[in-house]
């Protein structure tokens, strides 16, 4: 009896035992390489000076590492030459602003003088037309003068009339070209004042700032104050870490297996024993390959579902996916 139970034991076992290794053999890992990148970030340049060229000197960089807000400023570099370029188009934007109020002044000053020649003038041809009326009891001496008179009054009026007409559009023009002049010193001075904004680069998204690799020296390095860097040359790399991906380029055989993946575990080659839950978010429908390679591959992305201060951009990555057999 006991020699019975003791084999209907090992059968049970024996049918445990094979369970467990048909469940494990029903399981499959494959591991996928990546990089770790954020979700969300954006490269930060040295600013693109308009109408100056050159290098730019750094005067204010934050460390690397640090988190900054929507609007902290990130790095300043020296206004100082476009300070005085919007000071001196400030003063001569001023200044040509008073020449134009001084210059309609005076063209109204004068307007009203050719206004008060010209009602005088009509005046005199009214009173020429009165006198040529008296004819028939003047002696034909004072019609005569009286039609000369007439003549005369009636060529100043017309004389004064071209004349307000051209001196009209004379002054118009010569305020529209001081005009010309103001705007000009206007849009000189805009532009420096935006120099001088863009000089000074802030975040526009919250994040972690990661610092780049410049050529100062004679060799790499991260950018220091006093440092003069060639402007669109990149500075820095704003991150949010709280959301982390691992782009992966899935070969063309496995590609079948993102239908059907039951979890996802991210490992980084830079710490072993950070273990991370990802799943998988997006692939290309398209296989690309290198040229003269056989083999496509699809870029492909997975989501990262914890944070962890170990996440930093650039590094690589091994997805560990689970699918069915």
């Amino acid at each position: 009896m006991y020699a019975g139970f003791v084999i209907r034991s090992i059968s049970t076992l024996l049918c445990l035992a094979g369970l467990l290794t048909a469940s494990d053999n029903s399981i499959r890992t494959v591991r996928i390489t990546g990089t770790v990148q954020a979700v969300n970030s954006m490269e930060i340049r040295v600013p693109l000076v308009e109408g100056q060229g050159g290098n730019v000197t750094v005067t204010r960089l934050v460390k690397n590492g640090v988190n900054v807000r929507p609007g902290d400023i990130i790095a300043e570099f020296d206004s100082t030459s476009e300070v005085r370029l919007a000071r001196d188009a400030a003063s001569k934007y001023d200044d040509l602003s008073h020449q134009v109020d001084q210059k309609r002044a005076e063209h109204i000053s004068n307007a009203e003088k050719r206004a008060s020649e010209l009602a005088q003038a009509q005046a005199d041809l009214k009173k020429a037309e009165i006198d040529i009326r008296k004819g028939p009891i003047l002696s034909q001496i004072e019609q005569d003068k009286n039609k000369v008179k007439l003549e005369d009054a009636q060529a100043h009026v017309a004389s004064l009339q071209r004349s307000s007409r051209a001196h009209d559009t004379a002054e118009a023009a010569e305020i529209r070209i001081l005009e010309l002049q103001r705007d000009r010193q206007k849009v000189a001075l805009d532009r420096s004042e935006n120099n001088m904004r863009k000089l000074s680069v802030r975040a526009p998204i919250g994040g972690m700032i990661a610092l780049e690799n410049v050529w100062r020296e004679g060799s790499f390095g991260h950018a220091a104050e006093g440092d003069q860097l060639w402007p669109g040359s990149p500075i820095a790399r704003l991150f949010d870490p709280s959301q982390m991906e691992v782009d992966v380029s899935i070969s063309e055989a496995d590609r079948s297996i993102l239908s059907h993946l039951r979890k996802a575990t991210v490992h980084l080659d830079a710490f072993p024993s950070v273990a991370l839950v990802a799943h998988f978010d997006s692939a290309s429908p398209v296989a690309t390959s290198n040229l003269g390679a056989p083999v496509k591959n699809f870029a492909g992305r997975f989501l990262i579902d914890q944070s962890d201060s170990h996440l930093l951009p650039d590094l690589s990555a091994a997805v560990d996916v689970e699918t069915p057999r």
